[in-house]
């Protein structure tokens, strides 16, 4: 049964065993847990840096930015956890969820000062060095900067 809500608990130390519909949050280990909000019990784990995911806290609940896709996994659920609420979003195509990793190492690289290609593939390290190119102009380098914030 998917999930519509979430309850934080702070811990040391994430257990091994998760309960369902409890986020996970080790502030001294920098790591949030949780199981799949469709139900599939999959236990899924962010670290929360800033370029994985960020965990804002208010008093109206805490929320995980960017969006959690579990495209490794059977289920290939797609949602956001904000103010303690599960948003589901749309299922993304292959192409859609290579275009999103490609762009989530382009942030890592800009971020850590690297320029370590993605894959073996020349075609993928022209394709890296053309997105980090293009990171210093128009909507790609405001998507960057946002999601590095």
């Amino acid at each position: 049964m998917k999930r519509t809500s979430m309850t934080p608990q702070f811990v040391e130390f994430i257990p091994s065993s998760l309960e369902e519909g409890v986020l996970y949050i080790s502030r001294k280990y920098a790591t949030a847990a949780h199981k799949c909000c469709c139900g599939c019990n999959t236990k899924i784990v962010t670290p929360l840096k800033p370029t994985d995911w960020t965990l804002t806290e208010t008093s109206e609940g805490v929320t995980l930015h960017p969006s959690i896709g579990n495209w490794n996994h059977p289920c290939q659920s797609h949602y956001f956890i904000r103010r303690n609420r599960v948003v589901w979003a749309k299922k993304m195509s292959r192409q859609d969820i290579q275009h999103g990793r490609a762009l989530n190492q382009a942030a890592k690289d800009v971020y850590y000062g690297e320029g370590r290609p993605m894959a073996s593939s020349g075609e993928v390290r022209t394709s890296q060095s053309s997105m980090a190119t293009s990171l210093a102009e128009g909507r790609l380098a405001r998507f960057m900067r946002w999601l590095l914030s």
